[in-house]
């Protein structure tokens, strides 16, 4: 069975986005959202609100549209089960510049905690290899992190890794929850205008 890890949430997050730069994030439902607003608001904090399964869609979405930028998805087991499908799609796109970070506790933590399919047994790291996603992997410790890092920031290759964390409600960091701030601060940042 495949039941989360050790790793905190909190310090994986805040390790993941030291030195972030041009680094834009699309923040999961729930505590992934809290997690990058707890390493620091920022102006390219995409935070997703009401909108389960729909993250690492939006993420390739804005790695088609900025194929220079590093993109980053941040989302939990429970929403990325919702998005099997999304999966697919971009493993057929492959955008170099993709990062999909999936923070494994092997639960449902904003509904109570009970076992994910994660937790029993479904394992993202073999689907997204089965999908053809070039660089997949597992990080189980802290010092597996500053390599997945790197690869972020690299925009190399698309990549998937599953960071094994702790199965702990973390105090909520709440970001902004206006989504058109959200949406025209992003949009500012990148040279767009409001909309």
């Amino acid at each position: 069975m495949s039941a989360g890890g050790t790793l905190d949430r909190r310090l994986v997050v805040a390790d993941l986005l030291k030195d972030r730069d041009r680094l834009m994030v699309v923040t999961g439902l729930g505590s992934p959202s809290y997690d990058v607003m707890a390493a620091g608001d920022h102006d390219l904090n995409f935070y997703l609100w009401a909108a389960m399964g729909s993250a690492a869609m939006v993420g390739l979405g804005l790695a088609q549209a900025q194929p220079d930028r590093p993109v980053l998805v941040v989302t939990g087991d429970g929403e990325q089960l919702m998005g099997f499908g999304a999966l697919a799609t971009i493993a057929l796109r492959k955008p170099r510049n993709l990062s999909i970070v999936i923070l494994d506790n092997g639960h449902f933590g904003e509904t109570g905690m009970q076992p994910s399919h994660a937790g029993q047994g479904i394992e993202f790291a073999r689907v997204a290899e089965a999908m053809g996603y070039p660089k997949v992997d597992v990080v189980t410790e802290l010092q597996g992190v500053e390599p997945l890092r790197r690869r972020v920031h690299a925009c190399e290759s698309l990549n998937l890794s599953v960071v094994k964390i702790s199965a702990v409600n973390m105090p909520r960091a709440l970001p902004p929850r206006d989504g058109v701030y959200v949406k025209n601060r992003f949009r500012l940042v990148l040279g767009h205008k409001p909309a």
